[in-house]
């Protein structure tokens, strides 16, 4: 109707899930992410997570852990469940899906691939280590969500731009797999990868630094940026 707009200029995006019960993700799963840092492409997928509490809004600040001096980025298409389930069918699985949002896997490489053992997990469940937005986009509106370009810049300089149609596993097989081990929810968001171009494995490597501005964008999803504090 138009009736009910509100100036984007005074209204402040949260994330369109902002609790969800879990935050699943999916490592090594673009060709080329792989090929950047010489590793086999994976058999099966490689699942790790998040805890809630990184989500934070589309537009909102990047915290830089004091406990890092390795910030990195990475782009990610995300998954939102609509539908409970667990051992689901890859034929059924789209059917589990609400729709697609962006996301960034802000990680501390640091201890993600060197501290705490190099399990994962701290280096990517810091506060703010996961934006995400600026909205869901159903996934009936979405014409094929393996064929999308996903790009990320920083300061405006080109960092990653791939196409999700370079994902090893895509989204059913993803939510199928993931089925296997944990009962899937409304609300769940599944994570499902980034494409080459992150900082650690450029030469030299480059990290982020307070004050840098992170872009996430992909096609018919729409953008993501957030400030680096």
């Amino acid at each position: 109707s138009g009736q009910y707009r509100v100036p984007r200029a005074t209204a402040q995006l949260l994330a369109p899930v902002g609790d969800p019960e879990k935050v699943i993700c999916v490592g090594l799963n673009y060709h080329d992410h792989c090929q950047e840092q010489a590793v086999k492409v994976p058999k099966e997928p490689l699942i790790f997570s998040k805890f809630p509490s990184a989500i934070t809004g589309p537009f909102d600040d990047i915290v830089h852990p004091q406990d890092t001096s390795e910030l990195d980025w990475e782009v990610e298409l995300a998954a939102v469940i609509g539908k409970r389930g667990r051992h689901i069918e890859e034929a059924a699985a789209l059917e589990h899906v609400l729709g697609f949002t962006v996301a960034n896997d802000v990680s501390a490489r640091d201890w993600q691939m060197r501290r705490n053992g190099r399990q994962w997990l701290l280096g990517k469940t810091f506060d703010t280590f996961c934006p995400l937005g600026p909205a869901i986009v159903t996934r009936e509106a979405v014409a094929d969500v393996h064929n999308l370009w996903i790009r990320c810049s920083v300061n405006g300089h080109r960092m990653q731009d791939s196409n999700t149609r370079h994902l090893i596993f895509g989204v059913p097989a993803l939510v199928a797999w993931v089925s296997r081990f944990v009962t899937l929810v409304p609300g769940d968001i599944l994570l499902t990868g980034t494409p080459a171009g992150v900082g650690v494995f450029r030469k030299p490597p480059v990290f982020l630094k307070r004050g840098d501005e992170v872009k996430c964008e992909i096609e018919e999803l729409g953008t993501i940026c957030n400030r680096v504090v």
